[in-house]
């Protein structure tokens, strides 16, 4: 791997929460860069721990260190020297083999654990290897903490305004999120004219939203185009800190191109790199977009 960016130096343990540099542990995808950045525009530094086989090598723009997840004990150890204090992790990861963690000793004494850990769900996993990450003696943030800016609102975003059958469809669709989540299975769902035509699951939002569109295509599933909702919500009892849902243009694009109404998500939480970017691409295309009531928790 590239040699690491040249980093500020900072007396040990100086930082406290909220202060000296955030660390972002970054998994692949867009939302690395754009907490980094939404961090940075606070005037707070930013240092990625990079995972190799996730990560985007772009990400060198920023500081950074390269790691693979069973190496947490050494490069803590980095950032630790740092001033680090806060950590977020953000980003897409899939369960990866026990033989690719590259595992330190720190990890090797926690094998047990971590071998359980590769056991469960995603949202399991992503929680379990954050918990370790703060058993290191770190603060732990969400990225809905680190960068509040990126939270989509309640209300509706940009010109299309949802029709009553839309929004019995957006209501079926969150009870069935949340019914779900226990199940650790995705944080998505299609409905159209209250028939459940899809549920996310280890495909991932995009490749349901495919799904969908090629069943009806075919004419498995026998819907005109313009009718249907994509809905997103976390799941009850979720950890928020590492497996918010997320949105972008490519998923207003995917979902126009399955030939859905619009889409819907729960405010406050989920997370877009470019809130503007979205809503041109929903009114580019047609679509609505609408942010719902937040969950009420006990």
């Amino acid at each position: 791997m590239p040699a690491a960016a040249p980093l500020p130096r900072r007396e040990a343990g100086a930082g406290r929460v909220g202060q000296g540099p955030l660390a972002i542990v970054a998994g692949g995808g867009a939302f690395p860069a754009a907490v980094a950045e939404a961090v940075r525009a606070t005037g707070r530094d930013v240092v990625l721990l990079l995972i190799q086989g996730f990560a985007d090598p772009d990400l060198e723009r920023y500081p950074h260190f390269w790691f693979k997840l069973g190496s947490l004990g050494g490069v803590t150890q980095r950032a630790r020297a740092l001033g680090v204090h806060d950590v977020v992790m953000v980003g897409s990861l899939t369960r990866p083999r026990l033989r690719d963690l590259g595992m330190d000793w720190t990890m090797v004494r926690l094998l047990p654990r971590i071998a359980r850990l590769l056991q469960g769900g995603d949202n399991h996993l992503l929680s379990g290897v954050l918990g370790l990450v703060g058993e290191q003696g770190f603060h732990l943030l969400g990225a809905h903490e680190a960068a509040p800016s990126l939270l989509l609102p309640e209300g509706r975003l940009g010109a299309r305004i949802p029709s009553a059958r839309d929004e019995a469809d957006i209501a079926l669709g969150l009870r069935l999120v949340r019914t779900l989540g226990p199940f650790d299975v995705g944080q998505g769902a299609i409905v159209v004219d209250g028939f459940v035509a899809a549920v996310e699951a280890a495909e991932g939002t995009d490749a349901m939203l495919a799904r969908y569109g090629d069943l009806r295509r075919s004419g498995r599933l026998r819907f005109p185009a313009g009718l249907g909702v994509l809905v997103k919500a976390p799941k009850p009892g979720q950890d928020r800190r590492v497996d918010l849902p997320s949105l972008g243009p490519a998923t207003i694009l995917a979902a126009a191109a399955a030939g859905l109404a619009g889409i819907a998500f729960e405010a406050g939480g989920v997370i877009v790199p470019d809130a503007a970017e979205l809503v041109h691409a929903a009114d580019a295309s047609g679509l609505f977009a609408l942010g719902t009531p937040p969950l009420v928790r006990a």
